[in-house]
């Protein structure tokens, strides 16, 4: 459960990778961070990922979170997934991976490809968490991961998220949450301005 008047985390897997947070400002509010956490580097927890991770190391140089963690980082990583599974990737647009991932249509690249998404984007939250110490919970935005409904894998998620060592029990504490509110940054906004 959620820690009242812990810092919490904010994910935004859309055209980018918005990191952010929100930490406790010592008068009942709250103070938000900026930063650039989208581009810190993105890490491998097995050797799928490290060798996913590698194939994008040569294409791209460095490999950020942003690079797999975004609409044009979901091609990214369709591409890579294509090319370690010896498969031909396809041009397909974000939208079309996600379609194809769907369990309809469960085309194996791009269902490998959105549950790997899942993966590293439980990694990163779970990085995020650990950073803040966001016992307030760490919420997801943007416009991807609501996309790709039924396809997001929230188990695969969750462990990656909590799966942190000697940290798993801490982490397993922290409550995760999806953002569904259509227009959350002028909620937000209004918010501010009351």
């Amino acid at each position: 459960h959620a820690v009242d008047g812990a810092a919490i985390g904010l994910l935004g897997p859309g055209t980018g990778l918005g990191v952010s947070g929100l930490l406790p400002d010592g008068r009942g509010g709250w103070s938000p961070l900026a930063g650039e956490g989208g581009h810190a580097t993105l890490a491998a927890t097995d050797d799928r990922e490290a060798a996913l991770l590698d194939l994008l190391r040569r294409r791209l140089g460095h490999v950020s979170a942003e690079r797999v963690l975004s609409g044009a980082g979901l091609v990214n990583l369709y591409r890579a997934v294509c090319a370690l599974d010896g498969t031909t990737p396809r041009a397909l647009a974000p939208a079309e991976i996600s379609a194809g991932a769907q369990p309809e249509r469960a085309e194996p690249e791009c269902v490998a490809s959105v549950v790997q998404f899942a993966a590293f984007l439980g990694n990163v939250a779970g990085n995020l968490a650990l950073t803040l110490g966001a016992r307030g919970g760490v919420y997801v935005g943007g416009g991807i991961v609501p996309r790709l409904g039924a396809a997001f894998d929230a188990a695969v998620f969750r462990d990656r998220f909590e799966r942190k060592g000697r940290f798993a029990d801490y982490l397993r504490a922290i409550p995760t949450w999806l953002i569904v509110a259509k227009t959350p940054a002028l909620l937000g906004a209004s918010r501010a301005l009351d």
